[in-house]
């Protein structure tokens, strides 16, 4: 059964167009007759999801394309319920745009198994089954599904599952497989579980390590993100200096004022980094001047080869150094740029060759490159994009081949330090930079054509010519992100 999400509402304006609302929000969804905006009621309470048949009745055709549209926004949710009393047995929420249900075939000879990333948590009143690689989450309804979901954290075929008492069906064993929650395991070709779940990039993934990815970012859920304010009147906020520690303290000013007159470069340009929001299209950043901020910040300046130290039959290892510090000197990550105004660049989307120092173009739809400029001036509440946006992504393999458990969190330190580094060579150009704090991983995978969990953004950096002038609502907060 397929109806609106609680929070969504369906509505006409002016024109006779059907609209969503949603909160402030609302998406337009074009024309309709009046025969399917009547029935188009009935998704409050749901419908039967083969009603809206693309090859049916003329209606039926309408509401199939009202469907599609609905979901393709992530309004709508998906219900299971009992045969007998009609109560919901589990709900499908959608966590990604387009998201659509589906049901692979399942034989009675098929051996089925829990992800390692599925987990199984009280949110509010309710039970959730979910996984970062899955596009929907599952509420649990009935606790005796849950029962039957523990025992396949060992593989069970599905033969076997049926003869349980509180077999939950093979529509919602079909609908998790497709979402990865489950998995079909091959025993004849391997019986080890961690390499068993279809994708050789995903055995060098610990499980909070990619969960952590897949919910701090944008693409791959449907919670509130970003500079939301959720606890106010719920906590007070903290101070913004720590409270002083009792004791007697020792007064620094005097020893750093006497050398004051002679501040050395690099506490200069500390002093003076700052976050630009605004850009002066008149006057574009120069494909000269990208090229040097490149080469000072990110250019691969050497490279050799060591044998870690495992024995004689030890893998050998190839390091390439560059100019900011990276944990292990693994240097995983890698610089896309997402051009809006450059002088002597075309504008769309590059690929940064460290080792070559050169721009390498991708090809991406026009609507992908806007979307990503233009989410990045919201994250910024700037007036328009960037003139260079540069998405930061991490080849994750490279780093969690050699650490465990605490990979992603290297990952992270590393951007930071990136992050520090091209902002002093912005401040030291005369240039205008911005961190940013969010970004959209299910994009980026669109516009590369990789895998979320193989090389995937983990921040990004705004680069121009700084406008003269700024407005003061966004001199305020210098380093919002």
């Amino acid at each position: 059964m397929v109806r609106l999400s609680n929070h969504v509402a369906l509505d006409t304006d002016a024109d006779g167009n059907l609209v969503a609302c949603f909160g402030v929000n609302s998406v337009g969804l074009g024309p309709f007759s009046a025969g399917v905006a009547d029935r188009a009621k009935s998704l409050r309470v749901g419908l039967p999801l083969d009603s809206c048949a693309s090859d049916g009745s003329d209606i039926e055709k309408d509401m199939h394309r009202l469907v599609r549209r609905l979901a393709g926004h992530g309004l709508l949710e998906y219900a299971l319920a009992r045969a007998r009393d009609g109560e919901d047995r589990v709900v499908v929420e959608p966590q990604m745009a387009e998201y659509w249900p589906q049901m692979p075939e399942l034989s009675k000879a098929d051996i089925l198994v829990l992800s390692r990333f599925a987990y199984l948590r009280r949110r509010g009143n309710e039970m959730v089954l979910e996984s970062p690689r899955a596009g929907a989450l599952f509420r649990i309804c009935d606790p005796k599904i849950a029962t039957t979901l523990s025992v396949l954290a060992a593989p069970q075929s599905v033969t076997g599952l049926r003869r349980q008492e509180g077999f939950p069906g093979l529509e919602l064993l079909a609908l998790l497989v497709d979402c990865q929650i489950l998995f079909k395991l091959d025993r004849a070709r391997d019986s080890r579980l961690r390499p068993s779940e279809g994708d050789d990039n995903l055995v060098l993934w610990d499980f909070h390590d990619l969960l952590f990815h897949a919910r701090s970012t944008k693409g791959r859920h449907a919670n509130p993100l970003g500079g939301v304010y959720p606890y106010v009147g719920v906590i007070a906020p903290t101070s913004a200096v720590r409270p002083r520690w009792p004791g007697k303290k020792i007064d620094l000013r005097k020893l750093s004022a006497a050398h004051s007159q002679a501040i050395f470069p690099a506490a200069n340009l500390l002093r003076e980094r700052h976050s630009s929001r605004v850009f002066d299209d008149q006057r574009p950043i120069t494909l000269a001047e990208l090229a040097r901020f490149l080469d000072a910040t990110s250019r691969v300046h050497s490279r050799w080869r060591s044998k870690i130290d495992f024995g004689d039959d030890a893998p050998e290892v190839e390091y390439a150094a560059r100019p900011y510090p990276s944990a292990g000197a693994d240097y995983e990550l890698e610089l896309y740029l997402a051009v809006d105004t450059c002088e002597g660049l075309v504008r769309g989307f590059y690929h940064y060759d460290a080792g070559a120092h050169a721009l390498v173009p991708i090809s991406v739809r026009a609507n992908q490159l806007d979307a990503l400029l233009t989410d990045a001036a919201f994250a910024m509440s700037a007036p328009a994009a960037p003139q260079i946006l540069i998405t930061i992504a991490a080849r994750f393999s490279r780093i969690s081949w050699k650490y465990s458990s605490l990979a992603y969190a290297l990952i992270l330190k590393n951007v930071g330090v990136l992050t520090q580094t091209l902002y002093l060579m912005a401040t030291d150009m005369g240039l205008g930079g911005c961190a940013i704090g969010s970004v959209n991983i299910d994009l980026f995978a669109k516009m590369t054509g990789i895998d979320f969990h193989i090389e995937g953004p983990v921040g990004q950096f705004a680069i121009g010519r700084a406008a003269a002038s700024v407005p003061a609502s966004l001199e305020e907060e210098d380093d919002r992100v």
